[in-house]
């Protein structure tokens, strides 16, 4: 699906417009111009993959407000870090599916506390339902993005993510280097492990801080810093198609949060033959550099400048009109 524009991946679906990773964002998503959904994959008890963006899941729904789960509450160290609430992998699909998603940061996107506990729970099947719906109704292909998140830690605890998405994808016909399709992760050796097992587009996420948690595990020493040299870059794509960039690592920001000279990342993933998406666009002065305050438009049009590949964006509408008239 990589063509001549950059690819417009909406992030956790329309997430600027709805609660994050529920169906009726991934369906808004389609219908303002996205080309790739993005499920965030964690794992239920009984080994289902659902959509949100952590496997706590207090921020992201209503678990709270059910008395009959207050004995799961509980503290885990997921990825080096303590985390205090309900954990999806706590729960089989049927008792996650009579809990229903809420807005994420309510302070920043309070319109999108309209739709809080009106809308479940989807499952990775869902999404493709939704997906070849869609794509059947505007004659439009829309892809799919899904991230692994935690491998390490899900494969510690028996619930390995890798082989239900391989399973779930094949099974509904996505299958080859061109299928309409990213598997994303910001750790190296569960994608390194996938490419031999799939020919389906891996994108190696690369932050601008910290290293992969399976370097920690393994004892690497090597950070995202590493990885973003020329010499990393070509490492990544003897498994990746694409690199997954944090926006800084592009155009970094002062301590003042004013952009300085773009860096050579994107020619150098290039040279590396990687594509290359950048994360993540969004329209809240809050989230943009002081350049472009009140101007998230000038901001895409900054990275397109760059030759990015694809962007990932919470608002898809403004991301894919500025890509089509780059």
């Amino acid at each position: 699906m990589q063509n001549g524009s950059p690819i417009i991946i909406a992030h956790r679906g329309a997430s600027g417009y709805r609660p994050e990773h529920t169906l009726a964002a991934y369906e808004l998503a389609i219908a303002l111009g996205a080309d790739y959904i993005e499920p965030d994959l964690v794992s239920t008890k009984d080994g289902v993959l659902i959509a949100r963006h952590e496997n706590e899941i207090s921020e992201t729904t209503d678990i709270a407000r059910h008395a009959e789960f207050g004995h799961l509450r509980t503290t885990k160290i997921i990825d080096g870090e303590s985390k205090t609430g309900w954990f999806t992998e706590d729960f089989t699909l049927t008792e996650l599916k009579t809990l229903r998603a809420k807005e994420r940061i309510p302070q920043v996107r309070f319109q999108n506390t309209a739709y809080d506990r009106l809308l479940e729970i989807p499952t990775l099947q869902e999404i493709i339902d939704l997906v070849k719906l869609k794509s059947g109704e505007i004659n439009r292909e829309i892809g799919i993005y899904p991230e692994t998140k935690h491998p390490t830690y899900f494969q510690s605890i028996g619930l390995a993510l890798e082989p239900p998405l391989l399973a779930t994808l094949t099974a509904n016909g996505y299958q080859g280097a061109n299928a309409p399709v990213f598997i994303q992760s910001f750790e190296v050796s569960n994608l390194q492990d996938l490419s031999t097992k799939t020919h389906l587009p891996l994108v190696q996420l690369l932050n601008n801080t910290g290293k992969p948690y399976d370097f920690v595990v393994s004892g690497d020493e090597r950070t995202y810093a590493d990885l973003v040299t020329p010499s990393g870059l070509e490492e990544i794509a003897k498994y990746a198609r694409a690199v997954g960039i944090h926006k800084n690592l592009l155009v970094p920001r002062d301590s003042s949060g004013r952009l300085q000279s773009p860096t050579s990342l994107v020619t150098d993933a290039h040279a590396a033959g990687l594509l290359v998406h950048a994360w993540t666009f969004r329209n809240e002065d809050c989230f943009l550099p002081l350049d472009f305050q009140g101007n998230p438009q000038g901001e895409y049009e900054l990275f397109f400048s760059l030759g990015v590949d694809g962007v990932f964006s919470d608002y898809p509408d403004t991301a894919a009109y500025h890509a089509t008239v780059q």
